[in-house]
């Protein structure tokens, strides 16, 4: 069983979390996504309160983003995700020359160390 104070603090500190670290809250504190959504509901409710009767800092709705906010922050992740699938195709351009150069190399090599053939 968790403590209000503990809910409170672990939904304010998942809120203000930038969006790559929130799973690693989770994950040290051994907690699912289910609870931070069930506490937050229960917060944004009123029913969620510290044992001195108070809903805590965290207490306020949020602000409902607008669709230029969540278009806004989609594009966002979706140009970060293009920026690392960039950034694999380049490394893997990179590994190809340096294979393709390895096995012209190669190549070359043998065709130097084959004796002439006679008839």
């Amino acid at each position: 069983m968790f403590s209000p104070e503990y809910k409170l603090a672990i939904v304010a500190e998942y809120e203000n979390a930038p969006n790559g670290e929130k799973g690693a809250i989770l994950r040290r504190e051994g907690l699912y996504s289910s609870h931070v959504i069930e506490w937050t509901r229960a917060r944004d409710a009123g029913v969620l309160t510290t044992r001195s009767g108070e809903a805590g800092p965290a207490a306020p709705k949020r602000a409902k983003k607008t669709a230029e906010q969540l278009e806004l922050e989609k594009l966002r992740r979706e140009n970060e995700k293009l920026k690392s699938d960039l950034g694999k195709t380049r490394m893997a351009l990179d590994i190809m020359g340096k294979a393709h150069a390895l096995l012209e190399g190669l190549s070359q090599s043998a065709e130097d160390d084959e004796p002439p053939r006679t008839s």
